[in-house]
C-alpha cells in the first residue's frame, strides 16, 4: 500500500509540472491569438506556433513530458471531436434536396486539387503512399477557416456563400470516403484479397452509418431524452470516443468512426443542443491537438520541405483561382462571386494535420509530418489575408478590365468617326433638293464653261452644298468637344 502511495505521490509530482506549463502555454495560446485575432488570423497556426516554440528544439520551456502516452490521448481526443462536429454540422437536407448540383460543383473543385496534388506527390519523390496522402492534404478545405472567415467577414449573405458551403459538404462526404480508403492503403496491407476485405468493411461501415443518419433519426432521438444536461453531455461524449474506437478496430481510423456518430447524431432533434454543448469541449481539445502536432514538429527538417511547400502553395493558389472560376461560373455567378469563392475556400487547416499525424503512425516518411505543418502555417496565414481584401482584389482587377474595354472601344470609334462624317455628307449631298433641279438655264442650247467671259466657270452646286454642310458639321463637332473639356 505504501509502495502504491509513493507511487502515485511520484506521478503526481511529475503531472503537477506537466500541468502547470500546459497551463502556462494555453494562456500564452489565448494571448497570441487575441493578437492575431486582431489582424485576422484563424486560431489554428497560432496554437501549432505555440507548440513548435515549447517542442524541445527551442528550449523556451521546460516542456519534457515523462508519460507521453496521456499527451497523446488528449491530442486523440482533439482529433474526434473535430470529426465528430464536422458529421454533426453536415447539413443532410441540403446535400440530398440538391445532391445533383452539389456533387458536380463540390467533385469538380475536388478532382481539379486532386489530381493535380497527386502528380504533385510524385514530383517530389517521395513515395506513392506519401502522394495519397499529399493529394488529400493539397485537395480539402478547412471547413472550421471557411465557416469562421465567412461568418466574420459578413459574407453568409452573399450569393456566393451558398455554392461555397455546398462545396464543403461535398468535401466532408468526400474525406469519409478518402480516410477509409487511405487506412486501408496505410496499412501496409498488398495482398490482394486482404485488402479488397478490409475496404469491404470499410464501405459497409459507411453505408450503414449513412442508413442510419437518413432514415433512423427519429429512433437515435430517444436514447437522448433526459434532462439532465450533465447526463446528456456524457452519454454524447461517449458515443463520440467509442465509434472513434469502433472505427480504429475496424480499419477505417478514429477519425471516421467519429464522423460517421456525428452525422447520425446531426440527424436527430437534439442536434442543435449537442452542438451547443460539443462546440467548447472541440476548441479546448482541439486547441490541444493542434498544439501538440506543433510540438512533433522538427524545424531542422523544414529547410528540405521548404521548395516542395512552397511548390504546393503556389500550385493550390493557381488551381483555386481555376476551380473557383469554374464552379461559380456553373452556378451561374460573375468574375467577383469567383473571387470570393476561390480565396476562402483555399483554406487549408485540421484535415492535413489529421492526414500527416495518419501518415506519421503508419511509419510514411517523417518529412510529411514537417510539409504538413509548413504548408498549413503558410495557408491559414495567407488565405485569410487574401480573403479579407478579395473585394478590393476583385474591384481593382475588374475596374482594370472595363477601363481596357473601354480605351479598346474608344480607339474602335475614333478610328470610325472620319468614315461616319464622310458617309454623313454623302447622303445629305444626294438627297439635296438642288439635286433634281439640273444646272442653271443660260438661254443658250450649247454653253461651254469659260466661252463667255461675263459668266463665271461653271461649278457643280450638289458638290458646293455638300462642302458647306461639312464644314459646318466638323465645326459643330469641334464646337461639342471642346464643351467636354471643358469639363473635365
Amino acid at each position: 500500500m505504501q509502495l502504491v502511495l509513493a507511487a502515485t505521490e511520484g506521478d503526481t509530482t511529475h503531472l503537477g509540472g506537466d500541468l502547470l506549463v500546459l497551463g502556462i502555454l494555453f494562456v500564452i495560446a489565448y494571448i497570441l491569438g487575441r493578437l492575431g485575432k486582431s489582424i485576422g488570423l484563424p486560431a489554428i497556426p497560432i496554437y501549432m506556433v505555440v507548440g513548435l516554440l515549447a517542442s524541445p528544439n527551442f528550449n523556451l520551456f521546460p516542456l519534457d513530458f515523462v508519460n507521453k502516452d496521456y499527451i497523446a490521448l488528449i491530442a486523440v481526443f482533439g482529433l474526434v471531436l473535430l470529426l465528430f462536429n464536422l458529421g454533426l454540422e453536415f447539413d443532410q437536407d441540403e446535400f440530398f434536396g440538391n445532391a445533383g448540383k452539389l456533387i458536380i460543383s463540390g467533385g469538380s473543385y475536388i478532382a481539379i486539387n486532386m489530381v493535380a496534388g497527386f502528380a504533385f506527390g510524385f514530383l517530389v519523390g517521395w513515395g506513392t503512399r506519401e502522394a495519397l496522402v499529399i493529394a488529400g492534404i493539397t485537395a480539402t478545405s478547412s471547413s472550421a477557416i471557411v465557416t469562421k472567415l465567412l461568418i466574420e467577414l459578413n459574407r453568409l449573405a452573399n450569393p456566393e456563400t451558398p455554392m461555397i458551403l455546398g462545396v464543403t459538404v461535398v468535401e466532408d462526404i468526400f474525406i469519409a470516403i478518402y480516410l477509409a480508403i487511405v487506412s486501408v492503403v496505410l496499412s501496409g496491407e498488398t495482398a490482394v484479397w486482404p485488402v479488397i476485405a478490409k475496404l469491404g468493411i470499410s464501405f459497409l461501415f459507411l453505408v450503414v452509418m449513412f442508413t442510419v443518419a437518413r432514415f433512423g433519426g427519429r429512433w437515435v432521438s430517444k436514447l437522448f431524452r433526459t434532462k439532465d444536461d450533465e447526463l446528456f453531455t456524457v452519454l454524447f461524449f461517449g458515443l463520440a470516443i467509442g465509434f472513434g474506437g469502433i472505427g480504429e478496430l475496424l480499419g477505417v481510423t478514429d477519425a471516421i468512426g467519429a464522423f460517421l456518430i456525428g452525422l447520425v447524431l446531426g440527424a436527430t432533434r437534439y442536434r442543435n443542443k449537442i452542438e451547443h454543448i460539443a462546440i467548447p469541449l472541440r476548441d479546448v481539445f482541439g486547441a490541444f491537438f493542434f498544439l501538440n502536432f506543433g510540438l512533433g514538429l522538427n524545424p531542422a527538417q523544414f529547410p528540405e520541405v521548404i521548395w516542395p511547400v512552397l511548390g504546393a502553395v503556389v500550385m493550390t493558389m493557381l488551381l483555386n483561382i481555376l476551380a473557383g472560376q469554374l464552379v461559380a461560373r456553373m452556378n451561374g455567378l460573375g468574375v467577383q462571386a469567383g473571387i470570393n469563392t476561390t480565396v476562402i475556400l483555399q483554406n487549408r487547416g485540421e484535415f492535413a494535420l489529421i492526414l500527416a499525424t495518419l501518415a506519421l503512425a503508419a511509419g510514411l516518411d517523417d518529412r510529411l509530418q514537417a510539409f504538413a505543418g509548413l504548408y498549413v502555417l503558410v495557408m491559414a496565414v495567407a488565405g485569410p489575408i487574401l480573403a479579407a481584401n478579395s473585394e478590393k482584389i476583385g474591384a481593382r482587377l475588374l475596374r482594370k478590365s472595363r477601363r481596357r474595354k473601354a480605351e479598346a472601344s474608344a480607339r474602335v470609334k475614333r478610328s470610325r468617326d472620319p468614315m461616319l462624317l464622310d458617309g454623313i455628307a454623302l447622303v445629305e449631298a444626294a438627297t439635296a433638293p438642288d439635286a433634281a433641279q439640273g444646272p442653271p438655264e443660260t438661254g443658250f442650247v450649247d454653253d461651254v464653261p469659260g466661252e463667255h467671259p461675263a459668266e463665271p466657270e461653271y461649278v457643280d452646286p450638289i458638290a458646293e452644298q455638300a462642302s458647306r454642310q461639312t464644314d459646318a458639321l466638323d465645326s459643330s463637332l469641334s464646337n461639342v468637344t471642346r464643351e467636354k473639356d471643358s469639363e473635365y
